[in-house]
């Protein structure tokens, strides 16, 4: 009787963590979107590209290494027995441990596709792919041995996803495009080409994130695990619409206007705020956490541009400005943490993903070169990196 409870809790908390991993896949198409639609027509297929490929090569790197890094773990030549335990793996899991490799990838995936949006419209392609490389197998995989590792050293309540550490390396490095910044300081809008795609791209990354929060409590054949993925749902929904709201009115308030690209990150900015600890508010702390997220992403976004940190997607700001508030809010409703140890955690893994990421993209500019030419720039990335248009019955030269 035990050992038939003991299959079926091990048979739904598997199939459970697939579909929540598929949902975290999704939200790959939700990055496409949302940063195909912010960029100009003219850098379209190169973004995509760099977001179908980045999903390929994180997949491949943290199946030969990254895997490795992170759980001391062997998944490359590693078999996998009839009952789903990896061999040499933990008997004793409750749900099967390839089924967790898939879930993890997908976050590594969604790490880089941060970085993406946030150099769009000037790297190079496959300095950006090279750069994919190294993160996803290594920079990632050795931060998340710290945080979710067999010996964690900072514990679930830290900032794990670091994408925008390494986001804000690439852009300082890489510098601003040509045009946003004028020569006494002002500050030149570049609308994105497909409002319609980034607003879909928003949808999608919203449905995406039940999967990412809701995942993340590994389990949910108890009455225990259940209601706490009930409530992790309940929150991370609450907390994106509060953040749209607030990031509305605060640009209506500052504008003069409802501008829905705010709207957008105000959304992925209470989800964003939520994150890290989506089980522990009531549904009204949830959904005021993800209004601060939304009132902060707006500040954020303009201050940024403001010091010429050109971030054509707002990523930096929504991952990590309110990445970090998200980590001060934990303590607020999680006795279990500390605001001295979410800072210092915080502090301490963004050092090591900043600087990683900075030394990796300058030995990238020395042999490969970051940024396109001038010319090529001008004519858009995806003639010069990848021969063709999305919108070409649209072209100039037709």
């Amino acid at each position: 009787m035990e050992n038939d409870i003991f299959q079926l809790q091990y048979a739904l908390d598997t199939f459970y963590f697939l579909v929540c991993g598929a949902l975290v896949m999704w939200m790959a198409a939700g990055f496409a979107m949302l940063e195909a639609g912010l960029v100009r027509s003219k850098n379209t297929v190169e973004i995509l590209t760099k977001n179908v490929a980045l999903f390929a090569v994180a997949s491949i790197m943290y199946m030969v290494v990254g895997y490795s890094i992170m759980y001391g773990g062997d998944i490359f030549l590693s078999t996998i027995t009839g009952s789903g335990v990896v061999e040499g793996g933990e008997e004793n899991s409750t749900y099967a441990p390839s089924a967790d490799f898939f879930f993890q990838v997908v976050f590594v995936a969604t790490a880089m596709s941060i970085v993406s949006g946030a150099v769009a419209e000037r790297m190079k392609l496959f300095a950006f792919l090279a750069f994919s490389v190294v993160m996803t197998g290594f920079i990632y995989p050795l931060e998340g041995s710290w945080t979710w590792g067999g010996n964690p050293v900072f514990g679930l309540y830290t900032l794990g996803d670091l994408g925008f550490a390494a986001a804000l390396a690439g852009v300082i490095l890489v510098g601003a495009r040509k045009g946003k910044y004028g020569p006494n300081g002002e500050v030149n809008a570049i609308p994105g080409a497909n409002l319609p795609l980034a607003t879909l791209g928003t949808f999608i990354l919203w449905l995406g994130w039940f999967g990412f929060n809701g995942g993340s409590v590994l389990a949910t054949a108890s009455v225990d695990s259940a209601n706490a993925v009930a409530v992790v749902f309940m929150n991370t929904n609450l907390a994106a619409a509060g953040g749209c709201i607030a990031a509305l009115l605060v640009a209506k308030a500052l504008f003069g206007k409802a501008d829905l690209t705010m709207a957008l990150n105000g959304c992925l900015a209470g989800l964003v705020a939520i994150t890290a600890g989506p089980d522990t508010p009531s549904a009204l702390q949830a959904t005021i956490f993800g209004a601060l997220g939304g009132l902060l992403v707006v500040f954020s976004i303009t201050t940024l541009d403001k010091l010429k940190i050109d971030d054509p997607v707002g990523a930096i700001s929504v991952h990590g400005v309110v990445g970090l508030l998200g980590l001060l809010l934990v303590p607020v409703t999680n006795g279990d943490a500390s605001f001295s140890g979410q800072i210092i955690g915080a502090l301490t893994i963004f050092g090591w993903v900043f600087i990683a990421s900075l030394v990796t993209f300058y030995v990238i500019k020395m042999v490969l070169g970051l940024r396109v030419s001038e010319e090529e720039e001008y004519e858009g990335s995806d003639l010069s990196e990848c021969g063709m248009e999305a919108y070409p019955e649209f072209s100039a030269t037709r």
